[in-house]
């Protein structure tokens, strides 16, 4: 008899979870839309630092500012890369409420995104999101709830 040492998967690094996201071939549509670009990892924080490319052609409302419903879908991606994260990528967290607060216009350009979680729980997770323009002035906040779901239940 041989004793045969079952082998636990490796866990993620930070660069790992990094490079497997901006090598990914299947991003999101809406991610897409956003023009969504993460930058960094931190799985010790959970938390995440993104960029969103806030094209003019595509976000502006009548005002010429980048609408407010496409700032509320940064910060959910955001939160919803930061669970990712906390899980160690083995689950998606599918947004239950979400609390968002606007404190000056958007304009078109690079918008910086720090996601981050709260509290990581078997059935709810609490989420924090920022948004930011170039000159690092703060234009939304969001708050978030969310249900840890494994990513082995959306298997077909």
């Amino acid at each position: 008899m041989t004793d045969v040492a079952s082998e636990e998967p490796k866990a993620l690094t930070d660069d790992d979870i990094l490079q497997r996201v901006l090598r990914t071939k299947n991003q999101p549509t809406g991610s897409q839309t956003l023009g969504f670009r993460l930058l960094s990892v931190s799985q010790e924080n959970r938390s995440v630092e993104v960029a969103f490319e806030a094209r003019a052609e595509v976000l502006l409302n009548p005002m010429k500012q980048i609408q407010g419903g496409y700032l509320c879908a940064m910060l959910d991606e955001c939160m919803s890369v930061a669970c990712m994260v906390a899980s160690g990528m083995t689950s998606v967290a599918p947004t239950l409420e979400m609390k968002t607060s606007f404190f000056r216009p958007a304009q078109p350009g690079v918008l910086k995104g720090i996601g981050r979680v709260v509290r990581w729980g078997r059935t709810v997770a609490f989420t924090e999101g920022e948004l930011y323009d170039a000159e690092g002035r703060l234009l939304a906040k969001a708050t978030g709830t969310a249900i840890p779901t494994p990513f082995n239940n959306y298997k077909k």
